[in-house]
């Protein structure tokens, strides 16, 4: 089944009011062209129309939506897990639910590290720590093969950091033997440390990001609930297929995460039916509402479970982490049933 084109009524402004409906869902179930690898200017060329036979109202057809293999079905189970959270896509709270999920996990008896894989280095503001004047950090491990234990704070979690030097590493990484590969071996030295590593990964489908794949057995994807970035869903498992093919056969889609949710909006609410009838399972449970305290937090340098931690915010993260934990359990059961 298609994604769910979500497409103004004609003669009618957009409104989030929930007593005004403003969205027709267009579908095209059979359309089976794939989604160009040239990003979001590739999707809008030569995009195929669809027209709506009551209302005679044309629109763009739908792409296909991708079928996400889940990490469950990749054989190679690990003790540690690893997962990369990843979406083309940027604002769509990868590194709040890098860092809260962690903190949830963390609270939860888990060990845990993350990683700041990301250029801007917002995972490390968040802890308080400033990426302009870090001396030493995931760059020196991946171009200059630093041990990553060097690079690692001990904050809220343990927490590999990033520096402005990182925006440089996809260029010095590019002439390197074994560049994909650089991530997944400088975890080697403290993997078995951890019960969990999670990866905060830039917008992009890059050197970085390929690394975080490689090295990974799962990945989370934040979508914000809206159109816009639900789409990059396509481009991200077209990716995933081939590192499976390629680099590491068992890095799957671990779930998907619904953030920014505001239950209010039609979008909002049509945005969570069209994962749910595309996705299915792969849908956490969890939604992550929209609150400024997400954004308040770093600003004080912690975790919204640190910042305001009997909040609902909070709780939203340490409900999504019992809610990955007991699915882990479920996969690890599954997988030993059918060893």
């Amino acid at each position: 089944m298609g994604l769910l084109r979500l497409l103004p009524r004609p003669g009618r402004h957009e409104d989030d009011s929930i007593d005004e409906p403003e969205l027709d869902l267009v579908t095209e179930p059979e359309l089976e062209r794939a989604a160009p690898a040239g990003g979001d200017a590739a999707l809008d060329a030569e995009v195929p129309v669809d027209v709506d036979a009551a209302t005679g109202h044309t629109g763009p057809a739908l792409r296909p939506a991708p079928t996400l293999t889940p990490a469950a079905a990749i054989p190679g189970a690990s003790a540690t897990r690893v997962i990369a959270l990843a979406n083309q896509k940027g604002g769509v709270a990868k590194t709040t639910t890098t860092l809260n999920l962690g903190v949830a996990l963390h609270e939860l008896g888990h060990r845990v590290l993350l990683i700041d894989l990301d250029p801007q280095g917002n995972l490390t503001m968040s802890q308080g720590m400033n990426p302009d004047v870090i001396e030493k950090s995931m760059f020196d491990v991946l171009v200059h093969r630093i041990p990553i234990s060097d690079v690692i704070m001990h904050v809220e979690v343990d927490l590999a950091v990033a520096s402005i030097d990182l925006a440089g590493a996809e260029l010095a990484l590019s002439s390197l033997i074994g560049r994909e590969r650089a991530l997944e071996k400088a975890l080697l030295e403290v993997r078995d440390n951890y019960d969990y590593v999670l990866i905060d990964t830039p917008p992009s489908l890059g050197l970085l990001t390929i690394n975080a794949f490689v090295a990974a057995t799962g990945v989370i994807v934040p979508v914000q609930c809206e159109y816009l970035s639900l789409r990059g869903l396509v481009q991200l498992e077209n990716t995933l297929a081939m590192v499976r093919e390629n680099l590491n056969q068992r890095v799957g889609v671990e779930g998907i995460v619904a953030t920014m949710y505001d239950g209010r909006t039609l979008h909002a609410r049509e945005a969570i039916e069209i994962l749910e009838e595309n996705f299915g399972e792969l849908l956490c449970r969890t939604r992550i509402r929209k609150t400024v305290r997400y954004a308040e937090a770093p600003v004080k340098g912690s975790s919204v479970l640190k910042y305001d931690p009997s909040g609902p915010a909070a709780e939203a993260y340490r409900e999504l982490a019992r809610e990955f934990v007991a699915k882990e359990v479920s996969h690890g059961a599954q997988a030993r049933e059918h060893a």
